[in-house]
Parts: structure tokens; C-alpha cells; sequence
């Protein structure tokens, strides 16, 4: 590896039969592993074999009403992410855990947990949630409205970081002869008090190797960015195309400063969904994206459509223009502000009917779509790291597991005879793979 050069960074994104919506209809695909523990495994194991940063595993607390449509039940993301620790040696593991409907000492422990079982690998991607769905799977009838949910995330995350300082390093003694364990001086209350949550602490756990696990976001909305500069370590967007991804990445980095962050504690990867032939026309045609798109089942294209757009869809002309007039404004969007702003932005700028839209983003929700040879992928790939417009990418393969496996023995080779891409790891905890510290974060929470 060029030391010299700026390395990119690639966490797998992993989804059950892949991330095209009618992935799980391919011949290649096994659904029936949906909820098959080795199946995951036997991913993040070639993910770590080819030496990427980490495994990504988002998580809802609903069951989409789309089920009918596609492969969407999952294993739950502290379970599956523990036995991936035992499973694996060096790759990192990312949890989504939501800041709405948990308690900051209950996420802290778990996190704290998976950290010591897998040797400092663990990640928190926070979210806030969205829908009543998953409200009133928790005994509430709404959703907490947008503002509202980063306000308590705000204070949930800084309420976990201080249970996790709260062991000291040297707070173990581990002093036999003397009959002591710790030096309860150097073990410290949380003592967190604030509008939407308190806790009083201290973990009963001690310090991880880790410290602080790596902190990952994922919102894009005005909320979310003012969150992710001042927290986030890592953070994935949906970006269509390299000028809006060099936009957001210089916008964000550059909203740190406020919080005495440098831009080099963060790591920007977008998402990236890669279709890989020996030709390009091979990645586009047979086996490829032209045939997963003809797989897809309108029904649940114009149903996930709807509900991101907080708009009824189903009376309107597939071939057809959205009904811009009725939508609501993306300010008063309660769902997923920025991804909503990103659809109608792509329809409006390629003129795009219902359906076209729907199948746009069949692959990948509006994340970046490359198909083309390993080269081609990975010139791509280079451009972006090199222009500014990512640190990386989480990747996204639409098929799985046949996807990861073209990527893994075709691109990485590639990117790693270009010396932008490790050969192997030179650390053992998530953070080194990332260089990363945690005085990217802490200074948050103790200044």
C-alpha cells in the first residue's frame, strides 16, 4: 500500500438477497437465507478477506407492508452483529441503533458489549427512525416530529459517550493479593440530565478497547448534517452523481470548525451500488441491472414511492409526471427529508415519469449506481476519492451474495495495484482501520 496517496475507504452494506428491490427473484439469489446466520458469515468473511473497513447492517423496528413484494425480515442487528465478532478476526461492525426508541445506558451497554466481545471492531450508526408504523410498535401513537428526534438524539449520544468515560483506563487494579478489582475513584457517574433523556450511570462494564466506538451517521436533511458535524465519525449519504457528492462533502467538512472538529475526523462514503461485468455492456445487460430492473414489481415501487413522499401515488398515470403541486414542502416532511428532496430533485432535473422513477431507483433508493468493468469501476471510484467527493463508499451490491463476489475478485485487485487500497490491515480495532481517534468526538462532550 502508498502511504503517500490518500486511501479509500469500503464498508459492505450487507441486505439479505442484495439492494435491488427484486434481487431476491434472480436465480442467483437464495431468499430462503433471509434470516440464515451462515449465509451473512460466509460475506463478511470474503468482505474481510478483501480487507474492506467494515460490515454495515441497518435495522427497522416494523415490518414494511411490502413484505408480499420482496425479502425484507432480518436478523435483529446486536444478535447478528455478535456472532459476526466470533465469525470474524479484523473487519469492523457497524450496528444501526435508534436514538427515538431506546435508552442511552441500554444502547451504551450493548455497544460497550460488542466492542470487548469483538476486540474493538464495533460502530453505532445512529438513526432517529421514521413512520407511525414504529411508533406504535413501542406504545406510541406518532412519530416524533423531525426537529424534535435530532434534539434527543443530540442528547442520547452525548449521554452514551459519557458512559463510556466513565471507567478510566487504568480504573481496573486487578490487585489478587490485595482483594481489589478497581479503583472506584477512576470509575465516574454519568450524571446526565436533559430535556429528552437523563441517566445517571456508570456503566456497570468496564472501559472498552475502543473507548468510544466509532460513531456512523446516516441523515442528510439540514437536522442531520448539523448533527453529523458535530458527532459523526463516518457518515453515508445518498449522493446520484459526483457534483452533489463533492458538494455535500465539502459543505459538511466544512460545518466542523464550529465544533473544533478537523475534517480528517470524518470519513465520508457515500453509498455506492456496483454492477460489474468483464464488458460494459455485460454489466448492463444479462445477469445484470437491465434484468434485475425487469424483475421489479410496480406495485411495490409505487407503494415505497408514496410513502417516501407522504403523497398517494396510486390514482396517477405511471407514465406520467409526479404531481409536483400536491407534495408537501420538504420542510414539513416528518420522513426522510433528504431522501425525499433527492427524488424530487432527480425527476424534476431528467423529467422522469412515475415509473422511470420507480425504476431509477429500484437498484439502489437514489445511491450512485456504477456499471462497468473492474477498470472502469475503479477509475470511478478514484475520481470521486481524488475530486473530494468521498473518502470511500459503503457498498451496496444489488445482487447477493454474486455481487460481493464480482467486486471482491475483480475491483479490489484493481484498486489495490493503483496503491489506493490496502493489501491488508495494519491494525486490529475499527478506529485504526479508519485513523481515527476518539478526540474527533470527545471534545464534544467535555468542552
Amino acid at each position: 500500500m502508498d502511504r503517500s496517496r490518500k486511501q479509500l475507504h469500503l464498508n459492505l452494506f450487507l441486505m439479505s438477497t442484495g439492494h435491488h428491490e427484486a434481487s431476491w427473484r434472480h436465480p442467483k439469489a437464495s431468499p430462503q437465507h433471509a434470516a440464515d446466520f451462515g449465509y451473512y458469515a460466509r460475506m463478511a468473511k470474503l468482505a474481510e478477506q478483501a480487507k474492506m473497513d467494515a460490515v454495515f447492517l441497518a435495522d427497522k423496528y416494523r415490518l414494511n407492508i411490502m413484505t408480499k413484494y420482496r425479502v425484507i425480515p432480518q436478523l435483529e442487528a446486536f444478535t447478528m452483529l455478535s456472532a459476526l465478532a466470533a465469525a470474524t478476526e479484523r473487519i469492523g461492525l457497524v450496528v444501526t441503533a435508534s436514538t427515538t426508541y431506546n435508552d442511552p445506558y441500554h444502547i451504551a451497554r450493548k455497544l460497550a458489549s460488542l466492542d470487548h466481545i469483538s476486540g474493538g471492531r464495533a460502530a453505532w450508526n445512529i438513526v432517529t427512525s421514521t413512520g407511525d408504523a414504529t411508533a406504535r410498535n413501542f406504545g406510541q401513537a406518532r412519530h416524533l416530529p423531525h426537529t424534535l428526534r435530532y434534539e434527543r438524539a443530540h442528547e442520547f449520544v452525548e449521554a452514551a459517550i459519557r458512559l463510556w468515560n466513565g471507567w478510566a483506563e487504568d480504573a481496573l487494579r486487578l490487585d489478587q493479593e490485595a482483594g481489589i478489582y478497581a479503583d472506584m475513584s477512576r470509575i465516574q457517574a454519568a450524571d446526565y440530565e436533559g430535556k429528552h433523556v437523563s441517566v445517571a450511570g456508570p456503566l456497570n462494564l468496564p472501559r472498552s478497547p475502543q473507548g468510544v466506538p466509532v460513531l456512523v451517521q446516516a441523515g442528510s436533511s439540514e437536522d442531520g448534517r448539523a448533527f453529523a458535524a458535530r458527532w459523526a465519525e463516518v457518515v453515508f449519504t445518498a449522493q446520484p452523481g459526483i457534483g452533489e457528492a463533492a458538494a455535500f462533502y465539502a459543505d459538511l467538512k466544512g460545518r466542523m470548525s464550529a465544533y473544533g472538529r478537523r475534517p480528517d475526523h470524518m470519513k465520508i462514503l457515500p453509498g455506492c451500488i456496483p454492477f460489474v461485468g468483464d464488458t460494459e455492456a455485460e454489466a448492463k445487460e444479462k445477469e445484470k441491472e437491465q434484468e434485475l430492473n425487469e424483475l421489479s414489481v410496480s406495485e411495490y415501487g409505487l407503494t415505497n414511492l408514496s410513502a417516501l413522499l407522504q403523497t398517494d401515488l396510486s390514482g396517477c398515470p405511471l407514465d406520467g409526471p409526479l404531481p409536483y403541486e400536491r407534495l408537501p414542502a420538504p420542510e414539513q416532511v416528518q420522513g426522510q427529508q433528504s431522501r425525499f428532496r433527492l427524488y424530487t430533485e432527480l425527476a424534476r432535473k431528467e423529467n422522469l415519469s412515475i415509473r422511470q422513477l420507480i425504476i431509477r431507483t429500484a437498484g439502489g433508493r437514489g445511491h450512485f449506481t456504477v456499471a462497468g468493468t473492474a477498470v472502469q469501476i475503479a477509475d470511478t471510484m478514484q475520481r470521486w476519492l481524488e475530486e473530494q467527493a468521498a473518502d470511500g463508499f459503503n457498498l451496496m451490491p444489488p445482487l447477493l451474495p454474486s455481487g460481493l463476489e464480482d467486486f471482491v475478485h475483480k475491483v479490489i485487485p484493481e484498486l489495490q495495484n493503483r496503491g489506493i487500497y490496502r493489501t491488508d490491515y495494519s491494525g486490529s480495532t475499527l478506529r485504526e482501520h479508519l485513523g481515527l481517534k476518539t478526540e474527533s468526538v470527545i471534545p464534544q462532550v467535555y468542552s
